[in-house]
């Protein structure tokens, strides 16, 4: 049984930081692309941060979002199949529901974690 476990989330204050987990289970997790997304309410899902699979050739590589170059950052621990985002120096407009997500290769499919929310609010 394929599972994504978020957590992390939490309130915190502008300027302040969070650390995302997203601990996976039931996959061959190097194969995986992770990313994580975020839904406000109202809002359409969007993409955040993305990292590239253990076995690519573009292993480590990154993109982010406009909006979160230069505060986030997604890492991964291919042991641990954990995926994180660092989020600094976070605004009321990060406030969402963050969800991590493995992007299989190919045809294998996607999964998604539960969510966890992020309150940016003093």
């Amino acid at each position: 049984q394929v599972q994504l476990v978020e957590s992390g989330g939490g309130l915190v204050q502008p300027g302040g930081s969070l650390r995302l987990s997203c601990a996976a289970s039931g996959i061959f997790f190097q194969i995986y692309a992770m990313a994580w997304y975020r839904q406000a309410p109202g809002k359409r899902r969007e993409l955040v941060a993305f990292i590239a699979s253990g076995g690519a050739s573009n292993y480590g590589t990154t993109n982010y979002a406009d909006s979160v170059k230069g505060r986030f950052t997604i890492s991964r621990d291919n042991a641990k199949n954990t995926v994180y985002l660092q989020m600094n120096s976070l605004q009321p407009e990060d406030t969402a529901v963050y969800y991590c997500n493995a992007d299989g290769p190919g045809l294998v499919p996607d999964y998604w974690g539960q969510g966890t929310q992020v309150t940016v609010s003093s």
